[in-house]
């Protein structure tokens, strides 16, 4: 709306400094490879567009300029001009399910009334305690908004928004996985990996022993689950998504047979994150590796085993 009857209108704009690691990312669709026929709802706020923003570490200052433009010979009276920089866990089940982890306020001009267009440097130096995420019943965020306030004609307002994202050191204690799983007098197979402890563009290396086959197998088959638990209480919701599923093994297996496992993560379709623990007390998001045996009469007998994933660099 023209602040100035059918005039030009005064405009604010919020610009972001490069992050130090000059990163950028598209946002703008959840993390998923499928959905239902039509999909979730979007979120409160949620833009459909696909947008590029800035991607900052955990320790990376958030800097930039707030502009505000005035056409020529004009003047503005204002309230006050604000800058908010919030951190937020939204719930898609829960719409008052809102909850604000960070929440940082600048005054950058006092009341009063303003003659030219003018830039106020803008820096935010701040604890970012959980990475940005957007998933299929929540999302975290960080976005900066400007507001000038008005008495009549109503606010302007800018927001923009960025992601985190936390690179963590590779784990000091990362022990192999040896289980031994079956069916008495029927199957008894032993499954070794390599590590529990993942980076994200990592190859999971195993391998899988038949110690006793006394089942007609058809084929094995290993698959990539992530898994997002969201809510608190009763009101959970647990969603499991397949994320890439592999045929490992093609007939029947005989007792003493060793088939090894590489699986290359960085393969993956759609996006890996980190695995996450209790985000704010909203969610979880784990990561297991699926082994399905099935037999002739097309049974499946599978076992789950969690991995944990860890960022290695921002991308």
């Amino acid at each position: 709306m023209s602040i100035f009857g059918f005039g030009a209108s005064a405009s604010l704009n919020l610009t972001l400094s490069p992050p130090p690691s000059n990163t950028f990312k598209d946002i703008g669709k959840p993390l998923t490879v499928s959905s239902t026929k039509d999909g979730p709802p979007p979120l409160a706020n949620d833009s459909p567009e696909v947008r590029k923003v800035p991607v900052y570490t955990g320790t990376d200052k958030v800097e930039g300029t707030l502009s505000l433009t005035l056409p020529q010979g004009k003047k503005l009276d204002h309230l006050g001009i604000k800058v908010e920089l919030i951190g937020r866990v939204e719930m898609f089940y829960d719409r008052g399910g809102v909850h604000d982890f960070t929440s940082l306020v600048k005054e950058v001009d006092a009341p009063g009334t303003i003659y030219d267009s003018k830039e106020y440097p803008l820096s935010f130096d701040f604890e970012k305690p959980y990475e940005s995420y957007r998933g299929l019943n929540v999302r975290v965020r960080y976005f900066l908004r400007a507001t000038l306030s008005r008495n009549y004609s109503g606010n302007l307002t800018s927001e923009k928004e960025i992601c985190v994202q936390h690179i963590t050191n590779e784990p000091e204690i990362n022990n192999s996985i040896k289980m031994e799983v079956g069916i008495e007098d029927c199957l008894h197979i032993e499954f070794e990996y390599e590590r529990q402890k993942y980076g994200l563009s990592d190859v999971i290396v195993g391998k899988i022993f038949f110690l006793l086959v006394r089942i007609k197998i058809k084929h094995m088959e290993l698959a990539v689950i992530r898994r997002e638990s969201a809510g608190t209480g009763q009101n959970i919701y647990n969603e499991s998504e397949t994320l890439i599923k592999y045929e490992i093994m093609d007939g029947a297996p005989v007792r003493g047979e060793c088939i090894p496992v590489r699986l290359f993560l960085a393969g993956v379709p759609g996006e890996l994150t980190p695995t996450y623990r209790n985000v704010g007390n909203r969610f979880s998001l784990k990561y297991y590796i699926n082994l399905v045996l099935v037999d002739e009469e097309d049974r499946r007998y599978f076992k789950q085993q969690e991995v944990t994933l860890w960022r290695k660099v921002l991308g």
